[in-house]
């Protein structure tokens, strides 16, 4: 059975909440926006990248604070919080994110934009060419796809989706029925750009965009004739998007979440954004249709969703306002050798991404598809992506008669559809798809090769950090280990028949396993550096990871500062660790870096009396990777890949003091600031590993 951590009281006052940590994040990212040393187009899209969070925040996390309050429940959080209080605590802290983010849009990023030639141009400064332009757009583009909806007995309040745009309209008078509601809801279709560029000889700039919202605002009453629009408001619902599946009563997994996605557009509503000139009374309608209190609406000063922008700098071909595009570096040994199965025989192989090419992943597997050696091909996938290359080459390995086994999370939130098709498509090709383990996330990033070497199988890996997704690793820093070592290899192919057969699990010769061994073992080498530190002797920790938050590790972390153990956390997002209080936590450091790229590779580092040992994983912290996911945490045994990691993963983001934000006594994170030489990680690691230099 799964180790579970035994029963234990830990003290409220040991521990940051969870959600406000996350809301913490939310705020550094805003910084990023705000930053002028930021090219201009990027900062618009870290706004956006805002938006976007808060959406998920809300669809997930706030849907769950919400679910506790529909029940009464009276749980208190591990920093001692009741449902209500924490939600009245959310509400308050995502109002001031609102406040800034607009402020910013408004007031600096558009003005910004303008004085670039990019211009949003708003209904008060259209030209009467521009009026006649937008009213033909609108009646040959928008006005046959809209369907208004008046209010009434025939006519109730719609099915709003979730997250979608929509308007409430405000009525005088009697149509042709003599129906006099006051009130109707236009929904704008999915099908519809939320931006549109109008031509450059109508706005004299480079780039002139109008949006959807403002076209409708102008042209509204074309959807009411004869009737006198008093207003019209944008209006935006979130709703919990998280979805349960009993496992008592599920008999086909894929089956019955494809029942469950059409559901999920339909969930309870959790937050209402509105425009900020919404009148008090559809406010008050709005809120009642939707279920919700004044603390889950918020209003905003233009349009309900700025994800919207997020296009907008692939538009606009303005070098000069992004980042400085850079091309993956290929790692040296791969070139040295016939094919890349010679190569990772020759030497461990470590791809750091995304200053290193994802290249030879793909490489490694349409090799695998192509060559008559290769037998067998077993891979874990999480999140691939819609069109994903790696996925085609799964299905060609197994037209072309390989043994392909793809256990493949169909439970990965937002990216179940694509996950289902994909199903459906290996196993139109013989491939064996399995769902892994009912109730336990399969999160490891695995790939096992078999291939057929002067008479005898040899097993080649691939073990990573981040998600079998080329896209992603564009921008998410990761690490990824090609090996061929046989003890690594068989605890690999020791995972894969726990997920497609039955069984006890079989012990690992190298490889932490959630949730068996992981969290254990990583609470076992904190509790050996403290032992350690206690001797007199040197005690070291470092920990890379996204998230800290399991109080069992969260403890032990403690006891090893007490005695002595100098620990580093370096944790992208959420913490609840509290640094540095004294008779707690003196010797523990907290931070945070936040720069062009997503920081997503995972680091444990313990010293170890001199042995240094480092594992590289896909598990976060957190009681859902350590006891809730299979995942695995893999120790870097070559000495000169160990020293990259080293060199690349840790060193340089323990020396950043610029995209570095420290956690202090207040709970609150303060961005460093050089006083001396500027040092970036993500820069660093550019210039190292591409040879592009960036500001």
């Amino acid at each position: 059975m799964p180790h579970l951590p035994a029963e234990r009281h830990f003290s409220s006052d040991h521990f940051i909440n969870r959600e406000l940590s996350l809301l913490q994040f939310q705020r550094r990212v805003l910084a990023q926006a705000a930053d002028p040393s930021v090219p201009l187009l990027e900062r618009l899209r870290f706004l956006c990248i805002v938006s976007s969070n808060l959406d998920e925040f809300f669809e997930v996390r706030v849907a769950g604070v919400k679910e506790q309050l529909l029940l009464g429940s009276q749980a208190l959080t591990t920093d001692g919080l009741t449902p209500a209080a924490l939600h009245g605590r959310i509400s308050r802290e995502v109002h001031g994110i609102i406040t800034e983010q607009y402020n910013l849009l408004n007031n600096t990023i558009l003005p910004a934009l303008a004085d670039e030639g990019i211009v949003f141009l708003r209904r008060s400064v259209w030209t009467e060419a521009q009026h006649a332009w937008a009213r033909d757009y609108f009646m040959r583009e928008v006005m046959p796809i809209l369907t208004p909806i008046g209010l009434d007995p025939a006519h109730p309040f719609p099915r709003v989706l979730n997250k979608s745009l929509n308007f409430a309209v405000e009525l005088e008078g009697r149509d042709a029925f003599g129906r006099n509601s006051g009130a109707a809801i236009v929904q704008a279709p999915r099908a519809l750009p939320r931006v549109i560029r109008l031509p450059q000889e109508l706005t004299g700039v480079d780039y002139g965009f109008v949006f959807l919202s403002s076209l409708l605002h102008a042209h509204v009453g074309e959807l009411f004739e004869g009737m006198n629009v008093l207003g019209c408001y944008q209006f935006r619902v979130t709703r919990n998007s998280d979805m349960f599946v009993d496992e008592e009563e599920v008999k086909d997994l894929r089956a019955t979440l494809k029942g469950e996605l059409q559901q999920r557009h339909f969930g309870n509503a959790v937050r209402l954004e509105l425009a900020d000139n919404c009148s008090g009374a559809m406010a008050g309608f709005l809120m009642h249709q939707f279920g919700l209190g004044p603390a889950d609406v918020y209003r905003v000063p233009g349009m309900v969703n700025p994800v919207r922008l997020n296009q907008v700098p692939d538009w606009v071909e303005r070098p000069d306002l992004k980042y400085r595009p850079f091309q993956p570096a290929r790692p040296k040994g791969l070139d040295k050798r016939e094919n890349i199965f010679a190569a990772i025989r020759h030497e461990d192989i470590l791809l750091h991404h995304p200053f290193q090419s994802f290249e030879p992943v793909i490489e490694m597997l349409k090799a695998a598809a192509d060559d008559p050696q290769v037998v067998a091909v077993k891979m874990t996938v999480y999140r691939t992506g819609t069109d994903s290359v790696l996925m085609e080459h799964l299905v060609r390995a197994a037209q072309k008669g390989k043994e392909v086994t793809v256990a493949l999370e169909l439970m990965a939130r937002f990216d179940e559809e694509a996950n289902i098709s994909w199903a459906a498509q290996l196993e139109e090709v013989g491939a064996h798809v399995v769902y892994g383990v009912f109730g336990y996330k399969t999160h490891a990033k695995l790939l096992l090769i078999v291939r057929r070497e002067e008479g005898a199988l040899r097993r080649y890996v691939h073990l990573g950090t981040g998600n079998y997704h080329p896209r992603t690793t564009r921008f998410y820093t990761d690490f990824g280990l090609l090996t061929a070592n046989e003890e690594i290899g068989a605890d690999v192919a020791e995972l894969f028949k726990q997920l497609t057969g039955l069984g006890q699990a079989g012990r690992l010769k190298h490889l932490w396993q959630a949730p068996f061994t992981l969290q254990p073992n990583v609470v076992a080498a904190i509790r050996e550096e403290a032992e350690i530190a206690r001797a007199g002797r040197k005690g070291r920790i470092i920990v890379k990871v996204n998230a800290l938050l399991e109080p069992e590790t969260i403890e032990a972390l403690y006891e090893a500062s007490q005695a002595g153990v100098e620990i580093d956390v370096i944790a992208r997002s959420v913490c609840a660790l509290k640094p540095g209080v004294p008779g707690l936590s003196e010797n523990i450091r907290v931070r945070s870096v936040v720069g062009r790229f997503l920081e997503h590779h995972r680091i444990f580092y313990f010293h170890a009396d001199g042995a240094e040992k480092l594992y590289l994983s896909s598990a976060d912290w957190m009681e859902r990777n350590f006891f809730k996911r299979i995942e695995v945490a893999f120790p870097i045994l070559d000495p000169k890949v160990k020293r990259r990691v080293m060199k690349e993963g840790l060193r340089p983001y323990l020396g950043d003091n610029c995209q570095a934000w420290e956690l202090e006594g207040d709970n609150h994170y303060r961005r460093k600031n050089p006083r001396t030489t500027r040092r970036a990680a993500q820069e660093i690691l550019l210039k190292e590993l591409t040879g592009v230099i960036t500001p």
